[in-house]
């Protein structure tokens, strides 16, 4: 099956629109579910008994379906085709991004500055948060248990650097921070701190009662707009490609191949949450939700556990994340025979120490689909004197059982509050994850 359409560079513009309205998990998760959809999913609760229509859409056996869990979201398409052993093929993606969280007891301040007190998220270039203008985003928990987005996407924060003039050695010792005494903003002056000042300030943005708001989960944000770079516009420079660049992709292809009746996988997004600190939450690759979810769509069917056994061991996951392109300015940190380009197609991840996923069987698998979809790929490993970062794919493999393999986009500046990628290279990711779904 040849794929319904090809995506360019409006995807790329697409992306930056996503990356601008998605400031937290729970935005990005959001929106996602909105362009699901308009592209006739609907959601379903995990509270609710399944049944066939559930699993599989109306009872014409169209639509798809999507399961939404704080910031993570799964959603998948069962054609009119499938059998309850029938396999997957999941593309697999992270929600979060390092950055500065609000703390529980947020309000705070020194010598006539009014701050708010925040704990370091994951593992961010924390240089590249000083003297930005920041917003908070993030979800309001109310009295009565429901819940309530909010951005403040103005410039509402900012971390400001020490003056070279109080620190003369920074140039030619580099800069040294101190994650709690050296990270917390400022938003405001004044001597009296009181409690409950920031949250009665996001009760009044969001038109809540003051006292409504009895939990937060908060996190600062660049309101500095996504662009394209360069002469010629062959970058995009952006917050969060680590990893909403991958989820973008990822809706952009499942709402792509949904309405296949041929297709002979039935094809998942899984976008998780807490990749950045180890996975291990309800919400995160290492818990038991994208296991639960996919056993109850087998279930629901009608299958039985030789089924589900059945499509497991048929089933093939990619876990698609931002990767290192070589840097010009340093080269010597990369393997010196694997140097991926910006712009050069997505790469393949991997690691024989099993940071990534990716085995030989898996390449073949990676190969095939963007031989499928005209797109060309790179290979990625690291420097054998430095140590290799993880992702998902090799927690969704043990897990589940599930053959995985580990891809994405090569970028500059992972983890700064700003990245940079290559204007096709989103596209092209999204081509070639189309191919892979379709089989």
């Amino acid at each position: 099956m040849s794929a319904p359409h090809r995506l360019d560079r409006g995807h790329t513009d697409d992306l930056m629109t996503f990356l601008a309205a998605s400031p937290t998990p729970y935005h990005a998760v959001a929106n996602a579910a909105e362009r699901l959809e308009k592209a006739g999913f609907r959601q379903v609760s995990e509270t609710d008994a399944w049944d066939a229509e559930t699993a599989e859409g109306s009872a014409s056996g169209s639509g798809g379906k999507y399961v939404l869990r704080g910031g993570a979201i799964i959603a998948w398409y069962v054609p009119e085709s499938a059998a309850p052993h029938t396999p997957y093929r999941i593309v697999g993606a992270h929600t979060d991004s390092p950055n500065l969280r609000v703390k529980p007891l947020p309000d705070t301040g020194a010598h006539g500055w009014r701050q708010v007190a925040v704990e370091i998220y994951g593992g961010p270039l924390m240089n590249s948060w000083l003297d930005r203008d920041l917003g908070l985003a993030g979800r309001l928990t109310l009295r009565d248990g429901s819940t309530r987005l909010v951005n403040v996407d103005r410039p509402l924060l900012r971390v400001p650097q020490l003056a070279i003039h109080l620190d003369r050695a920074v140039s030619a010792e580099g800069l040294k921070l101190d994650k709690q005494r050296h990270m917390q903003p400022i938003w405001g002056l004044g001597n009296d701190v009181r409690d409950g000042d920031l949250i009665a300030f996001l009760e009044e943005e969001s038109g809540l009662g003051a006292g409504q708001v009895t939990g937060w989960d908060l996190m600062t944000h660049s309101v500095e707009a996504p662009a394209y770079l360069g002469r010629d516009k062959e970058l995009v420079a952006g917050p969060r490609m680590d990893n909403l660049l991958s989820v973008h992709a990822g809706v952009a292809a499942l709402t792509a191949v949904a309405g296949g009746s041929e297709l002979p996988y039935i094809p998942v997004l899984a976008a998780f949450d807490h990749e950045e600190n180890g996975s291990q939450s309800d919400t995160g690759a290492d818990g038991p939700l994208l296991g639960g979810i996919l056993e109850r769509s087998v279930f629901a069917r009608g299958g039985s556990y030789e089924d589900r056994a059945r499509a497991f061991a048929g089933t093939v996951c990619l876990s698609s994340d931002t990767g290192h392109a070589v840097h010009p300015n340093y080269a010597e940190r990369h393997d010196p025979t694997h140097h991926p380009r910006v712009n050069g197609g997505p790469i393949l991840k991997v690691n024989v120490n099993n940071r990534y996923a990716t085995d030989g069987s898996g390449r073949a698998v990676w190969a095939a689909a963007c031989e499928k979809a005209g797109v060309p790929f790179q290979s990625f490993v690291s420097n054998n004197s430095m140590p290799c970062g993880t992702t998902i794919g090799p927690i969704t493999a043990a897990r589940h059982g599930i053959k995985t393999v580990d891809i994405g986009v090569a970028i500059l500046s992972m983890h700064s509050v700003r990245e940079l990628c290559g204007a096709d290279d989103p596209h092209l990711l999204a081509n070639a994850l189309v191919a892979f779904l379709q089989g």
